[in-house]
């Protein structure tokens, strides 16, 4: 999402690069650029008119200091109107209620019931609440089968009855929450192939009956400008509190992240990036706003490493990389925790100048971290601990054991040579770049 979008704003801004000051003459063919980026992207046409606008005053209204060239203070400019046309601040689900009621409504094939679950998660990973899943979608025959079975895989609980209102669902659901100590309630509510009286009536009345703390839509980032016709519909009878974004690692162009909150005033709380249950992320615009423009996301890769890698042991290995005490037993516990971060790539391209190195295509061969896994977990302890007292013999054992050839092993322990190296010369403040 957004590559296409934040390739075209980059090489805009790159004409300005070299000029003396910021000029309506200079500016005008990077202004063309943009805004065709943006109505390619599929940003509503208002919104870019007056998000040209904006950048247009305020960089000709600039004072270009002598510390700063004209491009830089330019793409700051762009960047801080991007955030604002994003939302601005960041803005966080509800968490003080007990317990918090949240209906996900939308439109059928939005993905609200996967949604539901990756919330849940969520909710748990991240707060460490105890949630409740509640099947409030009666009428889609395999609406109630499929939250079951998400609550099933992530042993998160899922309340359901069979022949009753959702009314009377939900308000036993809420009975039971509070019963079993359950501090999050989140319904899954019916969806339609288009918005009609039937469900919103049904949305009205629960939203009167239960007074939900959070109201979030549901909606499929692809849906380009008919996304804002049924936010506004739904909006009109629920006042939402949010939206969630769907499907944003398709080939969405993301011109719907760009125009929800100028033209809606509703936040973005969430952000689904993946199809795994682990694949729902708060939205920040400032991050999303350095993605689109190529600066990286470590804010974001850095939460993911918080996840995974506990705070101790960290620096533990680090004291240990700085006396060189650093051994493939370190790299074996590493590697493990690599992968639980998800695909290396998605990592990969949080990083800044990531599309300008042409990383953003990048593919990383799953079989080849196995092998490397493979290779270590067939050293003895003594071994993994003292990688030098591997002979020919020795590699011979490691390479059958493994599967793999005394080649990969060789590779293996040369390039672990190198890394520590690396390690210790950058931990003890030595290290220079190679260029």
């Amino acid at each position: 999402m957004f590559e296409y979008m934040g390739d075209r704003l980059t090489k805009a801004i790159k004409n300005i690069r070299g000029m003396g000051k910021i000029t309506e003459e200079n500016i005008a063919d990077a202004m063309r650029e943009i805004r065709i980026a943006l109505l390619e992207a599929d940003v509503n046409y208002q919104v870019v008119k007056e998000f040209i606008a904006d950048v247009k005053t305020k960089a000709l209204d600039a004072e270009v200091e002598k510390s700063l060239k004209p491009d830089e203070v330019f793409i700051k400019i762009v960047k801080d109107e991007l955030v604002t046309l994003l939302g601005g601040d960041y803005v966080p689900l509800e968490t003080s209620k007990n317990p918090t009621i949240l209906m996900l409504v939308g439109l059928q094939g939005s993905g609200k019931t996967t949604t539901a679950g990756k919330l849940a998660l969520f909710l748990r990973k991240k707060h460490s609440k105890s949630p409740l899943l509640v099947a409030g979608d009666i009428y889609r025959p395999a609406a109630v089968n499929q939250l079951e079975t998400i609550g099933k895989e992530l042993n998160i609980p899922v309340y359901k009855k069979d022949k009753a209102s959702v009314k009377e669902i939900v308000a036993e659901a809420l009975d039971y929450a509070k019963e079993n100590k359950h501090d999050y309630v989140i319904i899954d509510t019916a969806g339609r192939l288009q918005i009609d009286d039937a469900l919103m009536n049904e949305l009205k009345e629960l939203d009167e009956t239960y007074a939900p703390h959070e109201k979030l839509l549901v909606i499929d980032a692809a849906m380009g400008q008919d996304a804002i016709n049924v936010i506004t519909g739904f909006n009109d009878a629920l006042d939402l509190t949010g939206c969630i974004l769907t499907k944003l690692d398709g080939n969405t162009k993301g011109g719907v992240a760009l125009s929800v909150r100028h033209l809606t005033h509703i936040p973005i709380k969430f952000v689904g990036d993946s199809e795994k249950l682990d694949g729902l992320k708060e939205f920040y615009p400032e991050r999303m706003a350095e993605r689109i423009l190529d600066m990286g996301d470590i804010l974001s890769i850095v939460e993911k490493v918080e996840d995974i890698i506990d705070e101790d042991e960290a620096k533990e290995q680090a004291k240990k990389m700085k006396k060189g005490n650093y051994d493939l037993n370190d790299f074996l516990t590493n590697l493990k925790q690599i992968k639980k971060l998800g695909p290396l790539e998605n990592i990969i391209k949080m990083l800044p100048q990531a599309r300008k190195m042409g990383l953003n295509n990048i593919t990383i061969d799953s079989k080849e971290l196995a092998h490397v896994e493979a290779i270590i977990s067939s050293m003895t302890m003594e071994e993994r601990r003292k990688p030098e007292i591997l002979k020919a013999s020795r590699k011979i054992r490691i390479a059958k054991g493994s599967g793999t050839s005394v080649e990969q092993v060789n590779r293996l322990l040369n390039q672990f040579t190198m890394m520590k190296n690396m390690m210790k010369q950058v931990s003890n403040g030595n290290f220079k770049m190679p260029f």
